[in-house]
Parts: C-alpha cells; sequence; structure tokens
C-alpha cells in the first residue's frame, strides 16, 4: 500500500520549472533515495511533501494520519533553550503524564478510602500508559541516539546558541530520529557526520520500520540505505526497481540507449530536413517534400543526454609570504570553558594543513578564533603582517533575499552583466538560478556562489571550512583540483579523509 501517491505535479519556482507532470509512489515502510545534480530541484521536491510549498499543478497525498519527520538543519530554533528541553518535547505528553500521576498518588495519600482508592487507579492507569511507551527507557534511548551521531550527552546542558553548526544539525537530527515519524524525509542527514556515524546512522535506517526519503551526495551511504531510488530526470521522477548499485547500472545503460536513439535521430532529421530542401519547390517532388514536413512536425524529439555539469573552481594567489605564516602558541578556544587542550602549531609558507576532528569538538570555533572573529581564552594567534587571507565561511551569511547575481554585482561592482554571468555558469550556477533568490537555492548551489566569490578576491592564505558540504561529486573533484593546483598556504576543516588526504601535507587532529 502507498502512503504517498504523487499525480502529474508540475512546480515553478522564481521562473524556472523543477518538474513537469511528475508522478511517483512511496509504499509502506520503503526505504528509498532521491538523487539528481544540484539545482535539479531534489530539496524542494521534500518541501513540496512536507507541505512547506504547494503544487502548481498536480496533486500531492498522504495516506491518512501519518506523521511526517522533514529534516531541516538550518530550521530556526530558540537560542536559549537547552538541548535537554528541546529533545524531551518528544516525550512531553508523557512527562505531563508522570507528573500527574505523581500528584495523584500525593493526593491519594491524604483523601479519603474512597477517594484515595479512586485517584489510586487513575494513577495506576496512567502508570500502565508509561510502561506500555517505555517511558523510563527514554533517558537510555536518548543517549543511545546521541553517541551514535557523535554527541557527548554532556551536551544536554549546552544551550543551543553555544552549539557548533554541526552539533546543530546533528541535535535537530537526534529529535527527528527519536519521533519515530511514519515517514522520513531526510535532506543531507551525513553533512556533520564523520564515517562512524555515518555507518551507525546506516544501520539505524535500515532497521528502521518504517518509510524514507534520504537525500545524501555520500554514495557509500545510499548504497547502505537505499533499496529504492527516485531520479530527478528532466524535470519528471524515474524510479530504479532496486538499489543504488542497481540505479547506476541501468542509469548507464538507458543513457547509453538514449544516446544512441538521439544521435539516430538527429541523423534522420536531417536527412528529411535536406530532401525537403531541394525537393519542396520542384513541382514533381514538392507533395513528398509537404508530405516529410509534416510528418517532421509531429515526430516526438528525443531529449539529449544530459552531460555531468563541469565546474572552473579556481582561488588566485597573490604575492608570497614569509616563511612561517601562522604561530599558535598555547591557545585556548571555547566560549565560556576550553574545547580542547591549549593548542601550538606552526603554519610554514606554502603548506596545506587540514584541521581534524570528531564534530563538535571546536574545528570552526579554532578558525573563528584565528581569524579574530572569536576571543582566545588563552594564548596567542600571530600572522605574518605579509598575509593575505580568502575565508569561506561553513555559515551562510549572504542575504537570502538577494539573487546571486545581485549578490556578485555588489561584490564586484566592476564586472558587467557577461562577467557575472560567466562567474557564477563557472560554478554551475545557471541563468535562471542567478535570477532566483538564494532563499529558493540549493544549499550546494549555496555553497557554489560562495564558492564563486573567491575567484577574484587575491590572497596568499586560504582557509576553508568544510567547503564540501552540499557539494555533487562532480563539484568536489572539481574543487579538489583547484586546492591542489592552488600555489599559497592554506588551512582546510574537513571530515571527508578521501577529500583532504589527496590535497593536504598533514593534519592537525583535535582532542577534548
Amino acid at each position: 500500500m502507498s502512503v504517498l501517491t504523487v499525480e502529474q505535479m508540475s512546480f515553478n519556482i522564481g521562473g524556472l520549472d523543477l518538474y513537469h507532470g511528475c508522478s511517483f509512489r512511496l509504499y509502506e515502510g520503503e526505504h528509498a533515495c532521491l538523487v539528481g545534480p544540484n539545482g535539479s530541484g531534489k530539496t524542494t521536491l521534500l518541501k513540496l511533501l512536507n507541505r512547506d510549498y504547494k503544487p502548481d499543478k498536480g496533486d500531492i497525498n498522504w495516506q491518512n494520519n501519518k506523521k511526517i519527520g522533514y529534516l531541516d538543519q538550518y530550521k530556526t530554533l530558540d537560542k536559549d533553550m537547552r538541548v535537554q528541553t528541546y529533545l524531551y518535547d518528544v516525550f512531553l505528553p508523557l512527562f505531563q503524564a508522570e507528573k500527574r500521576m505523581e500528584t495523584l498518588y500525593e493526593q491519594a495519600a491524604s483523601a479519603s478510602p474512597a477517594l484515595s482508592e479512586k485517584k489510586m487507579m487513575q494513577a495506576a492507569v496512567l502508570q500502565e500508559r508509561l510502561l506500555e511507551a517505555n517511558f523510563y527507557d527514554i533517558k537510555a534511548k536518548i543517549g543511545k541516539i546521541m553517541t551514535g551521531l557523535g554527541l557527548d550527552i554532556n551536551v544536554m546542558e549546552n544551550r543551543i546558541k553555544t552549539l557548533s553548526e554541526g552539533m546543530r544539525a546533528k541535535v535537530i537530527l537526534a529529535k527527528l530520529l527519536l519521533e519515530e515519524a511514519d515517514v522520513l524525509l531526510l535532506d543531507e542527514p551525513t553533512n556533520f557526520l564523520d564515517v562512524k556515524h555515518i555507518e551507525w546512522l546506516s544501520n539505524f535506517l535500515n532497521e528502521y520500520p518504517k518509510a524514507f526519503i534520504v537525500i545524501s551526495h555520500h554514495e557509500a551511504f545510499l548504497k547502505s540505505v537505499a533499496k529504492t531510488v527516485f531520479a530527478l530526470e528532466q524535470k519528471t521522477i524515474t524510479r530504479y526497481k532496486g538499489d543504488y548499485n542497481f540505479y547506476l547500472k541501468e542509469r548507464d545503460l538507458r543513457q547509453a540507449q538514449q544516446a544512441k536513439a538521439y544521435d539516430q535521430q538527429q541523423k534522420f532529421i536531417e536527412r528529411t530536413e535536406t530532401f525537403i530542401q531541394k525537393n519542396i519547390t520542384r513541382a514533381k517532388t514538392s507533395k513528398r517534400a509537404q508530405s516529410r514536413r509534416k510528418m517532421l512536425s509531429k515526430i516526438k524529439k528525443i531529449t539529449k543526454p544530459s552531460s555531468e555539469q563541469t565546474y572552473q573552481f579556481h582561488f588566485p594567489f597573490s604575492k608570497p609570504t614569509g616563511k612561517e605564516v601562522l604561530h599558535v602558541e598555547n591557545l585556548q578556544i571555547g566560549y565560556d570553558e576550553p574545547l580542547v587542550d591549549p593548542l601550538d602549531f606552526m603554519v610554514r609558507k606554502e603548506e596545506k594543513i587540514a584541521i581534524t576532528g570528531k564534530n563538535g569538538i571546536g574545528k570552526s570555533t579554532l578558525i573563528y578564533t584565528i581569524m579574530g572573529q572569536l576571543p582566545a581564552l588563552e594564548g596567542h594567534v600571530n600572522w605574518i603582517d605579509t598575509a593575505m587571507i580568502a575565508y569561506f565561511s561553513q555559515d551562510n551569511t549572504l542575504d537570502d533575499s538577494k539573487t546571486p547575481f545581485d549578490i556578485v554585482h555588489e561584490h564586484y561592482p566592476t564586472f558587467t552583466k557577461k562577467d557575472i554571468m560567466d562567474l557564477l555558469a563557472q560554478h554551475g550556477i545557471t541563468y535562471d538560478m542567478a535570477r532566483r533568490t538564494l532563499q529558493t537555492l540549493s544549499g550546494g548551489e549555496a555553497a557554489k556562489l560562495r564558492l564563486a566569490l573567491l575567484k577574484h578576491q587575491k590572497g596568499n592564505v586560504l582557509i576553508l571550512d568544510e567547503p564540501t558540504n552540499h557539494l555533487d561529486k562532480a563539484a568536489k573533484r572539481a574543487l579538489k583540483q583547484a586546492l591542489q593546483q592552488y600555489k599559497g598556504t592554506m588551512i582546510l576543516v574537513s571530515h571527508e579523509p578521501d577529500f583532504y588526504e589527496d590535497i593536504c601535507d598533514y593534519e592537525i587532529e583535535l582532542f577534548a
């Protein structure tokens, strides 16, 4: 039985048609992934399924009384709320029932025999309800999920505002998993997870008895969890009735068949048009030419297979620095308390280093501190006076109400319209995307825009904080090549060894 039915859905956002006549079904307990290149509309589709948007045409129908859980890593949270309060909110009715039960027991102790018995029976009903809901295992359940996602149980006492971007995203994911929705809509759940935590999430989802649709650019993760693949192809959804490996083979086969059919049709069209041009004005053959023209007008055109997106990432280098670029001495980082042991290290001219460590350990905090955006608790950060820093932040600080075109124009006011569009195109942002507000773009598109802003920012020190989050495989490959070619000094924060090990000279791993 299907829990979700989408019929003939079309949707336009910012003047761009994302889907046209799109139809598919999600079945009870089905474990599916949604794939497609950056900009194809994967995140937007989940927002449609979550009823954040309404389709322009067609229908999205959920089975009655189904609880939908949607992972939005960037949702607005009460910054002063403690993590414990945020997570325990999932079980608020049970905690209220416990409080009511305790009140009834207290009242029964001082009531008349008849009233006492009544209250004891009411309390017993509530206690039975709590036992059936495994209420007394809640703390263990929360602890298991937090540990699996790489969150220290001590973070429960922290306020949301003290969390790093990665920790905050994992707390949001933890709450969603605790809610045990009938259908999970997971948008990039692996973004801030280390390898062992991705493995834990894979096991969790494989054992999940209900349905989910997951978006991820982590292929090993998709190969582990997906039993069905929904592929966004040419503004519609193609269902592949098999796992991710089956999808890869079947996709390549279909693309090869489509390419062959496209080439054959193009040759046929060319021959037919040549015949029409030669014979349309001849009396003897004019009718045949007209007949073929009519036939050609009715032919259903085969779409040319889409090729993998190409990118031209580049980070310009200005003048060289001296030998000792950055000297960190007895540095303690954090907000109220130190996050890691005191740090002492030196970054030398043209060295490329990776900052690694488990999520939430303080990698971004270290970057904020050496950039001067956050004061050190103790110690010193000394940059050579010839350092010119180009910085890619993990956080999107751009104005979501503006378009990529407007943002680049403000950043580089001397650029012509052609200069701006060329720069955006080199980073995988099409004309249509360039005219849409940033809030309508995917995380991958927003990341590519921020990388585009660095292309003409000359420097000799490049600092990048988790630049691969949200990027598809082709974009990651192009980014790696650009970083390998960079001639200056580089500090890279990354949780992907496959990405940074081929780039960096060595790594600095943070420990608590």
